[in-house]
């Protein structure tokens, strides 16, 4: 099945989930706008397809088929944003010659709106991620690092708005505790706060005062844990009041469709992850009313 196929098959089949209470009849998705949110999570540096022979994803990823597939469905709906949740770096030869410099310029070249920052992305200090943003032309969001005393300072902005066919989309980033996975030496003075506490603050702010009409988490949290004390998407969802979609990152979930979890005020929020090394695509169709209350698909497309 050649990818077109497999995108209207996989979309096709996927059910639309009702958010903030909108029923699933309750309107013909014909007269709705329309925003279609693609994303991708550790990367890990892997542009090319991998080979034939290889025992896990034989002839599967790779950064020009992903910019085939983006391209499409940009052409299909221009309404469309482009994000990543994380660990762009570390884990082949082109890291290891080129310090990330190659992956934030492809990136800058499939359009990617923005990306929140995994522990990877620290691998070469503070000082190697900061050499490297000249050549992101999109932004790094994280908003429970608290970047103040590094030299950092001012480049992460802790989310951003984006105005999309008169549908305004508030987007924040979270990322993992980077102590035990990441050496001090390398995220320095870089203060971690509270993910929950951040989530709640930030998600607060971009509905009441920003007016946001649909909020998106870029996570770097991990999709679940067997410790169910750290901070995890699932759990994450639950906490939430306002954000609709979470796209998660750092435990290599792959999903064939977003998790449903139920927020405090028992609104449906979407969780999804697509695993890692650019093997999937994710893709989430949001149909908006004209009172913009929201219904939503998705579906992880193999590249």
């Amino acid at each position: 099945m050649n990818r077109r196929k497999f995108i209207k098959k996989t979309t096709a089949t996927s059910a639309f989930v009702g958010l903030g209470g909108l029923t699933l009849d309750s309107c013909n998705t014909n007269s709705k706008k329309h925003i279609t949110i693609l994303h991708t999570n550790d990367v890990h540096s892997h542009i090319d397809t991998f080979p034939l022979d290889h025992s896990q994803f034989p002839n599967l990823g790779g950064l020009a088929r992903r910019a085939e597939l983006v391209e499409q469905i940009r052409n299909e709906n221009p309404n469309t944003l482009l994000f990543d949740a994380g660990d762009i770096f570390q884990g082949t030869p082109y890291f290891n010659f080129y310090g990330g410099e190659l992956e934030f310029k492809l990136m800058s070249m499939l359009k990617y709106d923005a990306a929140t920052i995994g522990n990877h992305d620290f691998d070469n200090g503070i000082e190697g991620l900061l050499a490297q943003l000249p050549h992101a032309k999109f932004e790094l969001l994280s908003a429970n690092y608290d970047f103040s005393n590094t030299l950092l300072e001012g480049y992460v902005k802790p989310y951003k708005t984006y105005l999309v066919d008169d549908i305004k989309i508030g987007v924040y980033g979270l990322g993992i505790a980077l102590d035990g996975l990441v050496t001090k030496k390398l995220y320095k003075e870089t203060q971690y706060l509270n993910p929950f506490e951040i989530a709640s603050d930030i998600e607060q702010k971009l509905k009441n005062e920003e007016k946001c009409d649909l909020i998106i988490c870029l996570s770097h949290l991990g999709y679940t844990y067997q410790d169910m004390d750290r901070p995890h998407d699932l759990d994450l969802a639950t906490r939430t009041t306002y954000t609709d979609l979470i796209i998660g990152g750092h435990t290599h979930t792959f999903l064939d469709k977003p998790t449903l979890k139920k927020n405090r005020q028992g609104n449906n929020v979407l969780v999804n992850q697509v695993g890692c090394y650019g093997i999937n695509l994710g893709r989430i169709d949001f149909y908006l009313d004209s009172d913009k209350n929201a219904q939503a698909n998705g579906v992880s497309i193999l590249v």
